[in-house]
């Protein structure tokens, strides 16, 4: 499948899946792990459509939380709590005026897609501010793809630029991405 029906096939799968139980679960999962890795500040996302929703971690783990705001063609940080706007696509995210954060201080950053593969590859929406904000990290900095079982491929197309994950959590618990032979 190409891209593009790829992602109509995960946005139908997503839409039948039930969100609040299955963000739950996975947020119980990333508080251990954020635990077990010493993770204390996480970027989060606003969660759009029927994607994952990571805001249940912050009543389980105790950490400083950020948020993106995309700006221009890239992703900026701000810290938590902060004035939020809503987005054109209709998700909320920090007002403009929000104080920033530099991404060089996160420990760890939550990713959402459609879909993943083993190797931590994501099928996001097509405008790549993730993998430019991605490519900008520190490697010390954990990425977490948080995605449903239901939505782990055996494999995506991919192309040079797209950066993957180090790390999946699901429902069922939070893994390593495999690596490149």
């Amino acid at each position: 499948m190409t891209k593009s029906e790829l992602r109509r096939w995960a946005k139908r799968v997503r839409n039948g899946l039930p969100i609040p139980e299955l963000s739950q679960q996975a947020a119980e999962h990333l508080a251990g792990f954020l635990e077990k890795q010493g993770a204390r500040h996480v970027l989060l996302y606003s969660a759009f459509g029927s994607e994952l929703d990571p805001a249940p971690l912050q009543a389980l783990y105790p950490a400083r939380y950020y948020l993106p705001r995309v700006q221009a063609h890239s992703l900026v940080v701000h810290p938590l709590p902060c004035p939020l706007v809503r987005h054109p696509y209709g998700f909320l995210e920090p007002a403009p005026e929000a104080p920033r954060a530099a991404p060089e201080g996160l420990e760890a950053v939550l990713v959402p897609g459609l879909a993943f593969d083993p190797w931590g590859r994501r099928l996001g929406y097509g405008q790549g501010f993730y993998d430019r904000f991605l490519a900008r990290l520190p490697a010390h900095v954990l990425t977490v793809g948080l995605v449903p079982e239901a939505l782990l491929v055996p494999a995506l197309p991919h192309d040079s630029w797209d950066i993957p994950v180090g790390f999946l959590a699901t429902e069922a618990g939070v893994r390593p991405a495999l690596r490149e032979r």
